[in-house]
């Protein structure tokens, strides 16, 4: 057993000038505006995606490469900078400093987005592909330097609580991103606009307002007077490990390069994206029994936790994108509603707002509240949080009395969080096997009941993040800074799992009488909700092995 019973998400030691120490406040504020981006262009993605599908005539897995390339940029990007500081055995973001490291991300960002201008001039969706990618790769850089920044910004006891009140931010963009984006794009969220009677000035001026918000953010981090962080984290050396991060990197590209082989060779281009799924997993299982060997030069990959714990980024990334990235489409089907395109973003930003209401109410326990005002909380919170969601899209023109019923599926994430109790493995295995329920109804019905069913993934991906990455790292020791890294690198799922989802409803076209391919695909978040029920299990029967409390294990952060 260990001593102190209560393990906590370990971040890099961080040091901050003690002079700079008073200015933390007004940093904190600062730092807060790029989460705010990440979750705004995220969400956003699930309106640009239906529309590029019918403007560029794609079809449904080409438009999934949109997030394809996206979270790749994010893996790529966490690759470099893991493979740059392991060659020169320095952390290379230490070095260029976390202030600069997000300047450089916002400016690489800025770059991204005005390039979106002559991508879609061009008609070549490739070029597009090619400019999400770079946006991405700025993402992936502020995202590395903002988190421990935030952290670092005042007494580390405080830290989670700090990250916490970043994610809210996270979720609020996310919130807004899909209706501003549907305003922007349609003229309003109400008007009735095709993807063909979109005007290329509507998307010119997006991201002009993006790229100009970039350039701003920066200039505003450039002239601010943030304290000055450092880390003392020394470059953990893990050589074998290295091998199967190549791998999956080889995996990537496959998704990328499955259309262009199969045009070459003939074979079905699903059976590549298959494989670059087949090809991740049995690399990272296959490290499980290579560690147990032989654990030296494996690094943090030597803990069975971790890597099933990357495993489980890896599906909970996939799988709270994959939901809502094809969700365009299977609204746009008879059977959902017939859809138009301006129409999608209410339940778009419901399902990104349904990851807001858990997270909210997933922070209640941070604070020191009583046992009886935290009950009342957790009851209390999730239908604000609801009524938030409400009037964001009213405020737009939006109908709203159509999401009324969805209160039914909040007050069942209520009773999930008394039955988790805020402990990481029954918190993950209620969410995991609700989930499941939930897929599971939207699979066997249609119209409202479905849609509001799939939507309700959201709620069941709110808090699993923090729950997955603590029992991953929990007992890792000097190497829970690398595993931290590894685990951030498998957001990698949500560049493949979207892409397979697509190639399956383009494959599964009357494979069930009465069932749109679409549909039928969203058997994908079905598999990924049963894998993380199974990672609860299995996760807590490793640690248990290692003589580590469970009970006792405090969930913290949050993505």
């Amino acid at each position: 057993m260990f001593r102190d019973s209560k393990i906590k998400t370990v971040q890099p030691t961080l040091k901050m000038e003690q002079k700079d120490a008073k200015n933390y406040g007004t940093a904190l504020y600062t730092l807060i505006t790029v989460f705010f981006f990440w979750g705004f262009l995220a969400a956003s993605n699930g309106i640009f995606i239906p529309f590029c599908k019918e403007h560029f005539h794609l079809t449904q897995f080409e438009s999934q490469l949109i997030d394809f390339t996206f979270y790749g940029g994010y893996f790529i990007g966490s690759l470099i900078l893991y493979f740059a500081s392991q060659a020169s055995k320095v952390d290379i973001m230490n070095k260029l400093g976390y202030k600069n490291g997000i300047i450089l991300g916002l400016v690489i960002s800025a770059v991204g987005a005005l390039g979106m201008i002559p991508a879609v001039a061009s008609g070549a969706f490739g070029f597009i592909l090619a400019v999400f990618f770079i946006i991405a790769v700025g993402f992936s850089l502020q995202q590395t330097a903002a988190n421990p920044f935030v952290v670092a910004l005042g007494p580390p006891e405080t830290g989670s609580n700090r990250l916490n009140f970043a994610g809210s931010i996270n979720n609020i963009g996310a919130l807004l991103g899909p209706v501003v984006v549907g305003v922007v794009l349609f003229g309003s969220a109400t008007a009735k606009t095709a993807a063909a009677d979109v005007k290329i000035s509507s998307i010119n001026n997006l991201y002009y307002l993006l790229a100009g918000l970039f350039i701003a953010v920066a200039l505003f981090f450039w002239f601010s007077k943030l304290p000055k962080v450092t880390s003392d984290e020394k470059i953990e050396s893990s050589s074998k490990a290295n091998t199967p991060l190549l791998v999956m990197f080889v995996a990537f590209c496959l998704i990328l390069a499955a259309d262009p082989i199969s045009a070459a060779t003939g074979v079905p281009s699903q059976y590549f994206v298959y494989a670059s799924l087949a090809i991740i997993v049995f690399t990272l299982v296959g490290t499980i029994f290579a560690a147990k060997k032989n654990k030296e030069g494996w690094g943090a990959m030597q803990y069975p936790q971790l890597i099933l714990g990357m495993l489980a980024i890896f599906t909970y990334v996939g799988t709270e994108v994959t939901i809502q990235s094809n969700m365009g489409a299977l609204l746009k089907t008879p059977e959902f509603g017939s859809f138009a395109e301006s129409d999608i973003a209410p339940y778009i930003s419901l399902y990104w707002g349904s990851l807001m209401i858990g997270r909210f109410a997933g922070s209640i326990d941070a604070f020191n509240l009583s046992k009886s005002v935290k009950y009342i909380l957790y009851i209390l919170i999730p239908f604000l949080a609801f009524g938030i969601v409400l009037l964001v899209n009213a405020a737009t023109g939006v109908n709203v009395s159509n999401l009324y019923a969805y209160a039914i599926c909040v007050a069942i994430l209520v009773v999930a969080f008394f039955i988790g109790q805020q402990k990481p493995t029954r918190t993950l295995s209620v969410l995991g096997l609700l989930g499941v329920a939930f897929m599971l109804a939207g699979l066997f019905t249609t119209g409202k009941v479905a849609t509001f069913a799939f939507i309700s993934g959201g709620l069941c991906c709110s808090i699993m993040w923090p729950s997955i990455f603590s029992l991953a790292i929990t007992g890792l020791g000097k190497y829970t800074s690398q595993g931290s890294a590894f685990l951030i690198m498998m957001i990698l799922g949500g560049s493949i799992i979207p892409p397979l989802q697509g190639k399956i409803a383009d494959g599964a076209a009357g494979l069930v009488p009465g069932m749109s391919g679409i549909h039928f695909s969203y058997v994908v978040p079905v598999l990924g909700f049963a894998y993380l029920a199974y990672f609860a299990w299995k996760v807590s029967r490793e640690l248990r092995s290692q003589g580590i409390d469970l009970d006792h294990v405090e969930v913290k952060g949050g993505h």
